[in-house]
């Protein structure tokens, strides 16, 4: 008689054989025609036998919080059996499709995806390359998004590059596999001639960058400072999750989605003047840090995904705002900007926050839930002046709790022991997100006192005490109104300036938190 862990593993290995024995998806997009702005995708599925298969498309992309009606964009969708017999379908709600298999075996599904927008969260094709962003394009079969996926793209005449986090399936030219559909929706595809720079590793772990339209810039430059990015940020967490790094740089334009191995980015190297580097480098940054931040450190709302009808949280702040916060953070410990800029960068956060009435109607948790209605930086035009951005104000948050943190510790942890003890605890080992209670619970470990006072500069909208927090590094915040020139009007600088005479404990919470900046660095 076999032993109970015997069976067990027995049990195990038959399950998982099972699984990889599903015969996966297998999708075919093609472009033959770049002016029509139109992809063609053929889907070659075997289900399982039943009356009928439900298709649906999701309705938003992981990392881009808005509803995209992506579906409105199939057209001409067909469905035939193996033997080239037509078969039977209906739409179904917003997002769905249903197919009248009655048994029938093996599909052939083809329809087209019109593109309008050159967009990083948007599928797009013109007469020079294309982009793809991978839940508008592929449908997945309803209750079953783990099912295995395989991806042949087939570029248009005179196209030889494909760009993607995916790994390629050997032997097979520009073809992808992907585990289960919430990888795939991970991984989008740049496809055309593009240009590759020189590659880099960090502890041994190869990174790339390639894109289309790049422009003329000190590459090599560019890419050592990248390099130091991605060594600084790996050494803040102490890990490296992935074995390979992908920037995808998809051309001039706005905005930035992360992905668990890769990020795209829009991007321009013409515009890359000496302002234009570092605010380059910082959007990098950002991007860059959220394979951590939001990827893996994240709120249990986001992940695993309702991909109809959006999955909102309250803790965006700690997604995006504890980002941002991050972004001069590990600039600074690269040596990429200078030891004024990592302060000027949060008061101006704080100015931005303290003098627009937004602050007086929306708490930061309820920014980060209605993220999806009021946009990423508030609502514009009615309501603008109802409404804050978790992007100004996350960071905010980010570094009194940073102070705080390292004052009630006598500088011995920091909010870089939080992000790692959240790495640790919630991915690494429980392999899940974690819930608001979860990361309070945590920071009050790490912190080793409730620091409840911070968390109603979270869920309500009373005013920070600054100048405590501040005190906590030798800092002095200047909080008064002053007059602004040629108006009735007053507005708060909030002009950062060192203590004159600071105890021990301010000036090793300061040196410290800046990563070797030295009080009389802030000196005239």
């Amino acid at each position: 008689m076999k032993s109970p862990m015997k069976l067990l593993i027995c049990y195990l290995t038959v399950a998982t054989s099972l699984a990889f024995a599903q015969k996966p998806m297998k999708y075919a997009v093609s472009m033959g025609n770049p002016s029509s702005q139109t992809f063609h995708v053929t889907l070659n599925y075997e289900p399982e036998k039943a009356d009928s298969l439900v298709l649906k498309l999701p309705d938003w992309t992981p990392g881009y919080y808005r509803l995209m009606d992506y579906a409105s964009n199939v057209n001409e969708f067909k469905v035939k059996d193996s033997n080239g017999n037509s078969i039977d379908w209906k739409r179904s709600g917003k997002t769905g499709w249903v197919i009248y298999t009655k048994k029938a075996g093996a599909l052939t599904i083809d329809y087209d995806v019109k593109t309008t927008r050159n967009f990083v969260a948007t599928s797009y094709l013109d007469s020079a390359h294309a982009y793809i962003t991978p839940a508008s394009m592929f449908m997945y079969p309803d209750q079953k998004i783990n099912t295995r996926a395989e991806v042949a793209i087939i570029p248009y005449k005179d196209w030889h590059n494909v760009a993607t986090g995916l790994d390629s399936i050997p032997k097979k030219q520009f073809t992808y596999s992907a585990p289960d559909f919430d990888i795939l929706y991970d991984s989008p595809f740049l496809i055309g001639n593009l240009e590759e720079l020189p590659p880099f590793k960090v502890k041994g772990i190869p990174h790339r960058f390639i894109g289309y339209k790049l422009g003329e810039f000190d590459k090599v430059k560019f890419m050592t400072d990248i390099k130091k990015i991605g060594e600084k940020a790996s050494a803040l967490i102490g890990d490296i999750p992935y074995k390979h790094y992908t920037f995808i740089a998809i051309g001039p334009g706005q905005g930035g989605i992360e992905h668990l191995n890769s990020t795209t980015i829009s991007f321009s190297g013409d515009q890359l003047n000496s302002r234009g580097w570092e605010g380059m480098l910082g959007f990098i940054t950002h991007e860059y840090f959220h394979h951590y931040n939001v990827k893996r450190i994240r709120p249990i709302e986001l992940g695993p995904f309702d991909y109809e009808n959006g999955s909102r949280t309250n803790m965006l702040w700690v997604s995006e705002g504890l980002t941002v916060y991050y972004e001069p953070i590990i600039m600074k410990e690269a040596e990429l900007i200078t030891t004024e800029k990592i302060l000027e960068s949060y008061r101006s956060h704080i100015a931005e926050v303290e003098n627009k009435p937004g602050r007086l109607h929306q708490s930061l948790s309820q920014a980060s839930a209605q993220t999806w209605s009021d946009g990423p930086f508030g609502r514009t035009g009615e309501g603008a002046d109802q409404t804050i951005s978790v992007y100004r104000k996350g960071p905010i948050v980010g570094l009194l709790l940073d102070f705080a943190i390292r004052h009630e510790t006598q500088n011995k942890k920091s909010l870089d022991d939080v992000m790692r003890k959240l790495y640790k605890d919630f991915y690494k080992s429980k392999k899940r997100g974690f819930t608001e209670n979860e990361l309070r619970e945590t920071i009050t470990k790490v912190a080793g006192k409730p620091l409840d006072e911070l968390f109603t500069y979270i869920y309500t909208t009373a005013e920070p005490d600054y100048k405590k927090y501040f005190a906590y590094a030798g800092l002095d915040i200047d909080t008064a109104p002053k007059q602004v020139a040629g108006s009735d009007k007053t507005e708060k600088l909030f002009t950062i300036t060192p203590m004159a005479n600071p105890t021990n404990l301010q000036k090793t919470v300061f040196e410290s938190w800046s990563r070797g900046m030295k009080k009389t660095d802030l000196l005239p």
